[in-house]
């Protein structure tokens, strides 16, 4: 994952503290609420100059740290590889 997509994410996690930020956190668990996914999905967008597919807006691609990198890196002309 991005350096800056994984501090962009970990603003929104409250329950993340100090810990870090891995593919296979899941996000509600860390505090992300449907609130907060509008914002961070906004945030995402302006940050990296994207916009998410309606049809990636849904509970799987914000399951996980991993899958929301998956989803977004996936518009990214020189994103590294999606694990």
């Amino acid at each position: 994952m991005d350096p800056r997509f994984t501090e962009l994410i970990a603003s929104y996690l409250p329950v993340l503290g100090a810990r870090r930020l891995t593919e296979d956190a899941k996000l509600r668990d860390l505090g992300l609420d449907s609130m907060r996914s509008i914002d961070l999905l906004f945030d995402i967008e302006d940050a990296f100059g994207v916009t998410l597919p309606d049809d990636e807006l849904n509970g799987t691609t914000f399951e996980t740290a991993g899958s929301l990198w998956r989803a977004l890196s996936a518009l990214l002309p020189t994103a590294e590889p999606a694990t």
